[in-house]
């Protein structure tokens, strides 16, 4: 029997799940943020983070903010969201900073439909880019999503030795609704 997918806002109750999926999905590549950085980012931009479930559990997360295009979050910091800060709403690009989806349940649609729900927030918003940190040799599957590599722009040292800084055009018009695979 199949259950139930929905993404939906990331919410106080789901830090313990995230911070396990990113620890665990990032401790290996030496770019796990921790706790308190996470929570920065998703403070910053929390109408722009979310989670998927799959039933009664939290099986991947997304966590995006408005960032000036060409710059990405310093993994070392977290991110200043107090009266000083920046004012986003002028920059028109949404920094798809982390997904993780759990590993028992990659490769069935669920990192998909987390994008197709962020690309729908950025369209809503109007954002005309998104851009992201291809981390560990990911670039090829960010390539496949549309993602292009950006000359001259080279991330510090903290993502890695083959991080590459990638973005999009937000498109105008919807896409097709996502096909999720069958999860039980």
């Amino acid at each position: 029997m199949a259950e139930t997918v929905r993404v939906r806002p990331l919410a106080d109750a789901d830090w313990d799940a995230v911070v396990t999926l990113e620890r665990d999905a990032y401790t290996g590549l030496g770019l796990s943020e921790g706790r308190a950085a996470l929570q920065s980012r998703a403070a910053a931009s929390p109408d722009t983070c979310f989670v998927v479930d799959v039933g009664p559990r939290t099986a991947g997360y997304l966590l995006a903010l408005p960032y000036p295009p060409r710059s990405y979050p310093d993994l070392t910091r977290t991110e200043h969201t107090g009266p000083t800060a920046l004012p986003a709403e002028r920059w028109g690009n949404l920094h798809l900073h982390d997904i993780v989806v759990a590993p028992g349940l990659r490769r069935r649609g669920l990192a998909r439909h987390l994008l197709h729900h962020l690309t729908g927030t950025a369209r809503a918003r109007g954002d005309e880019r998104i851009s992201l940190v291809a981390v560990g040799g990911t670039d090829r599957f960010w390539s496949a999503r549309g993602f292009v590599a950006q000359p001259g722009v080279v991330p510090a040292g903290a993502y890695g030795g083959r991080a590459v800084y990638m973005s999009k055009p937000v498109p105008a018009h919807p896409s097709p609704p996502v096909t999720l695979r069958e999860v039980s």
